[in-house]
């Protein structure tokens, strides 16, 4: 189909786009990547007004590192993070996401940002962000404002971004030295997550000292696997020590029901994924 008449505009700066969005009014879609928004657009689920196309902001690209955080603009593509030798060293288990999303024409269009705050809990990039404990750089008509992970994602395709604002930039804490894991469940290559688990752990003596666990798909947000992250600590790094702590893995959560899977599925897959991708990253 082709999408519904608006109006368009690509700003060259942030706050050009500021300007543009406060002018605009509630009817207004902002595209990044647009590997999510053009397909509803074309299918007519949404109709806006006006696009806003990010796309030539040069200054929302580009990872840096300022000493203890890794800053990855929002408008960072996926492929620029598999190629940033920083990500791989310091924030392992995003690579490890990313490289599952899609396929390389995807990997090269869609933007970091752009999936964040389109929020879908089925997507590959939220769970290990939440995971690795990351602040969310919103911008507005008033300033910047940061806000933790855990705060960031509100329900179903809802974030903390609110009207008139664009997340900016997402600061990752380094976990350099971590082993990091993400196991993804797919019926077919390409597909969305029915169940994914990202797990990024640090071994001292052969025991797991520290462990994050993010899930994807097992509720209206990404998660924290929060019980079986304070079990693991302390334990040794084995199949079965693994095996017992992650029996809590999907305590707390509440799956969807759909062609794919029933919600008891997920959760019984939630507890495989997970215990698969802690012993990964523990190299066990």
């Amino acid at each position: 189909m082709i999408p519904a008449q608006f109006d368009y505009a690509a700003p060259t700066t942030l706050q050009e786009a500021l300007g543009v969005l406060a002018d605009a009014g509630e009817d207004v879609k902002v595209i990044a990547g647009g590997q999510s928004l053009l397909p509803i657009l074309r299918m007519r689920l949404n109709a806006p007004d006006k696009v806003v196309d990010l796309g030539r902001i040069e200054e929302l690209r580009g990872i840096t590192d300022d000493g203890s955080h890794l800053v990855i603009g929002a408008m960072t593509t996926y492929a620029d993070v598999l190629a940033s030798s920083a990500v791989r060293d310091h924030a392992t288990l995003l690579v490890e996401a990313v490289r599952t999303v899609a396929d390389p024409q995807i990997r090269h269009r869609g933007t970091v940002g752009g999936a964040l705050v389109h929020a879908d809990p089925a997507g590959d990039v939220g769970a290990p962000v939440l995971a690795l404990g990351a602040d969310f750089v919103i911008t507005g008509p008033g300033g910047e404002r940061t806000v933790p992970a855990d705060e960031f994602f509100r329900d179903l395709f809802e974030t903390a971004v609110g009207e008139g604002e664009l997340l900016t930039r997402i600061r990752v804490p380094k976990h350099t030295g971590w082993g990091a894991h993400y196991e993804k469940f797919v019926r077919v290559a390409h597909q969305w997550s029915i169940v994914a688990v990202g797990a990024t752990v640090r071994v001292d003596g052969g025991s797991i000292a520290e462990a994050r666990v993010g899930l994807t798909n097992m509720g209206s947000t990404p998660l924290r696997a929060t019980a079986v992250e304070q079990a693991l600590v302390g334990r040794p790094a084995t199949e079965e020590a693994v095996r017992e702590a992650c029996a809590a893995a999907a305590e707390g959560t509440d799956p969807p029901s759909d062609l794919n899977g029933s919600a008891d599925y997920r959760r019984h897959l939630a507890t495989v994924l997970t215990r698969r991708a802690v012993l990964a990253a523990a190299g066990a």
